[in-house]
């Protein structure tokens, strides 16, 4: 019993522990907690999530190795303990336990996904995002600009940032609202540090998703397609620049310097190709 008293206390110790590292902090998740305003409500969703699964593991591996030990079969025992058909108190503990878990799981996680997908009533800057095999295109909506058409990417397998991939200028400390479609098939828009991915579904444009975010730190950011859409799904990647409101202004008036303006739209769908009509045999003279 001593050593087993030993491993529990050891077990209940690691957590704190480990809490001073950084990377534990936010539950092994990639980027900073402040990367957008959504993004501490997504760590502390995950790592209060764990937390408590971790806390319901704990005590009942516990219990199960306290009862293994403490009611073990001795030796020279003979026959079999006093069997009890049901225990009324204990069965109503089993049900009410994990019901209560549940239900303060659900209400949390349902305030925090209501939070995160909450759209801006008036966002500083709305984009228009179109996933196509295998690459990505950008509409600046308000300014009525656009990215140059979005190019596959070629991985050479040498360490380092592909070439000519498409690039996502959004300002620092705006709120920016992402309209997601596809053009042809099913794709996965992830920005990996903003920790929010959503699901692009084509021929369903009722049902576009959106991502309403401010970002708060100014970098550069990969995202990639997370939904496997064909033969080159891997080289589907994008970058997003996170930058001061005057380098942003400035970018807007490159493209439109450059010709770049309206929309890359519907021109760049993929048509679907019409099976061609049946050959009936001439009838018989």
């Amino acid at each position: 019993m001593r050593r087993f008293a030993a491993l529990a206390a050891g077990l209940l110790s690691l957590p704190a522990l480990t809490s001073c590292s950084d990377l534990v902090s936010r539950g092994f998740l990639p980027g900073d907690r402040g990367t957008t305003d959504k993004t501490p409500l997504i760590m502390d969703l995950w790592v209060n999530s764990w937390i408590a699964a971790l806390t319901v593991g704990i005590i009942t591996w516990g219990l199960m190795i306290w009862v293994i030990v403490a009611y073990r079969r001795r030796k020279n025992t003979v026959g079999f303990p006093a069997q009890l058909s049901y225990n009324l108190p204990l069965e109503v503990f089993y049900l009410a336990v994990p019901l209560i878990v549940i239900g303060v799981l659900f209400v949390f996680t349902d305030r925090d996904q209501r939070a995160i997908d909450e759209r801006y009533p008036n966002p500083d800057v709305v984009i228009d995002v179109f996933g196509k095999q295998w690459s990505w295109d950008f509409n600046y909506v308000k300014e009525q600009v656009h990215e140059d058409a979005g190019q596959q990417a070629h991985l050479t397998g040498d360490y380092g940032a592909p070439d000519r991939l498409p690039t996502l200028y959004l300002p620092v400390g705006k709120k920016v609202e992402l309209h997601l479609q596809s053009r042809d098939v099913q794709h996965s828009f992830w920005v990996v540090d903003f920790l929010q991915k959503r699901d692009l579904y084509p021929g369903h444009e009722q049902y576009n998703p959106y991502i309403d975010i401010t970002p708060n730190r100014t970098g550069e950011y990969m995202g990639k397609c997370a939904e496997l859409c064909g033969e080159y799904h891997s080289e589907m990647l994008f970058k997003v620049k996170v930058v001061s409101q005057q380098e942003y202004d400035s970018h807007i008036a490159d493209l439109r310097a450059k010709g770049n303006t309206g929309s890359l739209g519907s021109d760049f769908v993929r048509q679907p190709q019409s099976a061609p009509a049946p050959q009936l045999p001439e009838p018989a003279e």
